[in-house]
């Protein structure tokens, strides 16, 4: 018998399928989003090095939200990691959406990072 695959197995082989093409450089790193359930979370990598660059996520002190696992939370931390990054001298990111459509949360992190003034 044949069980149906987990949500997050396939999220996964869909990840690995696009990182295969998609790096972030020293001059252009990677914009990583994970989502789950309560938060979001966003990591500018450099993977030349595999050094983190820069992070944001619902759970930093410095947003202080009541509800983090919704659209207006995931705008604020799209803000915060354009801010990050462009304090670290990036302008311009790849951006990896994690495997996760483009839609809803993953999105307003995207749009609200570009109007911030990260390029991608």
């Amino acid at each position: 018998m044949i069980t149906k695959p987990d949500k997050n197995v396939v999220r996964k082989r869909r990840h690995n399928r696009v990182r295969r093409n998609l790096a972030g450089t020293t001059e252009r790193p990677r914009l990583n989003v994970y989502r789950s359930n309560k938060h979001i979370y966003a990591q500018l990598i450099d993977d030349t090095t595999g050094v983190t660059v820069a992070s944001a996520s619902t759970k930093d002190k410095d947003l202080n939200m009541e509800s983090t696992g919704n659209v207006e939370a995931a705008k604020q931390v799209g803000e915060l990691i354009a801010k990050r990054a462009q304090d670290k001298g990036f302008k311009s990111v790849v951006f990896d959406r994690g495997g996760y459509l483009y839609h809803g949360r993953v999105k307003a992190l995207a749009d609200s990072a570009r109007e911030a003034g990260l390029e991608f």
